[in-house]
């Protein structure tokens, strides 16, 4: 999909060459997948103190007696 953006040439600039990028496509679409990264950490972030943690849980056992039955 071919889209039109007013981009700061700076910041392009910048980025291709601290990302060792070869092109400036190349720069953004690795920022945008930093950036989708970053707000699913901070989603996850979210369940801090919600989810139960066991330490002796054993999830090997556990997909061995899966598959057993």
């Amino acid at each position: 999909m071919a889209t039109n953006l007013a981009l700061d040439d700076d910041l392009i600039a910048e980025a291709v060459k601290l990302g060792k990028h070869k092109t400036k496509k190349e720069a953004v679409t690795a920022a945008l997948e930093q950036y989708i990264k970053a707000c699913q950490r901070e989603g996850i972030k979210g369940l801090i103190g919600k989810v139960d943690f066991v330490d002796e849980f054993d999830h090997k056992a556990l997909r061995r007696r899966r598959r057993s039955t």
